[in-house]
């Protein structure tokens, strides 16, 4: 088999370890659920799991590009912290990665993987600057021009969830991650049992912002003051963005951005009153196009950016 690179994202709800190209293509894919419980050891063990199975199949890797999901020492290869999950404050992840892959292993941050993902291959294709935002398990951001990541200081930058919305210090992510409106969700049913919300989430243990469109669509007055808060606040939030790079396009993805255009259209009417009228006409907003794979893809095009971007290098360089 010639040789492949690895893409990895290690996300709060769920793994991903990508085999593909230098033309940012996946080839096979290993997909895991995240168990909180077992913490960074548990996703270790996933994804080890996933690298023997590739190297199995007769997998040769020339490249691991990773995006974890929280702040990273880029330079070292260390993870500072996570926001979701316990234990991985000041692992050498990098160093652990090219244990297992004897290749040279590029680390960020997963919202500025997945905005790389977006700028070369998806939703911000042709423009010159892109501000790419998740809402998945938590909220983050990432900035790329010209295809190349924008960093700050070591260890990290566009932290845009921990963005305060009041001086009581109610963080975005407080507001709008998926695990934010999934609480808000389980007490509007609690409250309102007969709701039309409710009977959508019946059968839910979890991911109850899923049942948010079609509660929708079934015209249901709590699933329309839910998305009405949770835009509100990402239009308030996006507003800085704007203010401090005016991106020329801005990219939302992650699990939530998946309810389309009832989102997007809300956070795009209210947005233009909290920008200064200079800036208006707002960037176009627009749905990530990669979907799941702009974590993998951006990933695989860490892989291809060798000359601008800090590695660990393999034990044969």
């Amino acid at each position: 088999m010639k040789p492949s690179r690895l893409g990895i994202e290690i996300g709060g709800t769920k793994i991903q370890v990508v085999l593909g190209d230098a033309g940012h293509t996946i080839r096979d894919r290993r997909r895991f659920v995240v168990d909180r419980s077992q913490g960074a050891a548990g996703i270790r063990a996933q994804i080890e799991e996933a690298i023997r199975s590739f190297q199995t199949s007769g997998a040769l890797f020339e490249g691991v590009g990773v995006g974890f999901g929280g702040p990273v020492n880029r330079k070292q290869g260390m993870v500072a912290c996570s926001h979701q999950i316990q234990d991985w404050e000041g692992f050498a992840l990098a160093a652990w990665l090219n244990e297992l892959c004897h290749c040279p292993v590029y680390l960020e941050n997963d919202a500025n993987v997945a905005a790389l993902g977006e700028s070369v291959a998806g939703a911000g294709r042709g423009a010159e600057s892109v501000f790419y935002m998740t809402l998945g398990s938590g909220v983050g951001g990432g900035m790329v021009f010209h295809e190349n990541i924008y960093h700050g200081n070591i260890p990290g930058e566009s932290e845009l969830g921990h963005l305060r919305l009041d001086r009581e210090g109610t963080r975005l992510e407080d507001v709008c991650s998926g695990w934010a409106v999934d609480r808000q969700i389980v007490e509007c049913v609690r409250q309102h049992p007969d709701s039309k919300l409710a009977a959508c989430t019946r059968h839910m243990q979890e991911g109850q912002a899923k049942a948010l469109s079609v509660a929708l669509s079934e015209g249901c007055p709590l699933a329309k003051l839910i998305l009405d808060e949770t835009s509100q606040a990402l239009a308030f939030g996006l507003s800085h963005v704007i203010h401090l790079f005016h991106p020329s396009r801005l990219v939302v993805g992650g699990g939530l951005s998946m309810l389309g255009a009832p989102l997007l259209n809300a956070v795009a009417r209210q947005l233009p009153q909290w920008v200064m009228e200079v800036f208006h006409p707002v960037p176009d907003l627009i749905v990530a196009q990669l979907g799941e794979d702009a974590v993998p893809v951006g990933a695989l095009c860490l892989t291809t950016r060798q000359g601008a971007l800090p590695r660990v290098p393999s034990e044969d360089q």
